[in-house]
């Protein structure tokens, strides 16, 4: 996609998105096979549920129906959000990764695993977990030591935040 259609999109899509309490996170047209697809990734800070995305898919492509933004042929919209092993790649990534476990690529060469517990306009608070049975420590990481960021799944986590809640709801 040429970055002048990109821009068109998104100039478009941009306002309709936030009308419905989303941000507009990315765009992206693919060719598969003789047909296009328009993929739009929304998210804001509370998640964006089914109805949401439907709202959003509804009035993105009425939108589009009424211009001539992606051209004469054939397409497929989608609209979704970022996943569960989204990048981080804007300050509000990183705040919506609060108490997320995170692969960080630095810059200064190599990678750390760590969960993000505070988010300021300088960077995280890091808890780094411990390693064969040793304490988890405290580390700062600033914006500017940040390569690369992506969350983690995490399939059990023994002290979650909703175990923590669910354990004080039985005392």
């Amino acid at each position: 996609m040429s970055t002048t259609q990109s821009e068109r999109l998104r100039e478009l899509l941009e306002p309709l998105v936030t009308s419905q309490g989303l941000d507009l996170e990315e765009i992206a047209v693919e060719s598969v096979g003789r047909k296009r697809v328009l993929r739009v990734v929304v998210d804001s800070d509370t998640g964006a549920d089914l109805d949401q995305i439907a709202d959003a898919s509804r009035a993105l492509s009425a939108k589009l129906d009424e211009t001539d933004a992606m051209g004469e042929g054939e397409y497929t919209l989608e609209v979704g959000t970022p996943g569960a092993e989204r990048p981080l790649t804007e300050h509000r990534h990183y705040v919506r990764a609060v108490d997320r476990l995170v692969k960080f690529q630095l810059a200064e060469g190599g990678e750390l695993v760590a969960r993000i517990l505070k988010v300021d306009d300088n960077g995280l608070d890091l808890e780094v977990p411990g390693v064969k049975g040793r304490k988890a420590t405290s580390r700062r990481l600033g914006f500017p030591e940040i390569d690369k960021a992506r969350v983690q799944v995490e399939f059990s986590r023994k002290d979650s935040k909703d175990n923590k809640d669910e354990k004080e709801e039985e005392a």
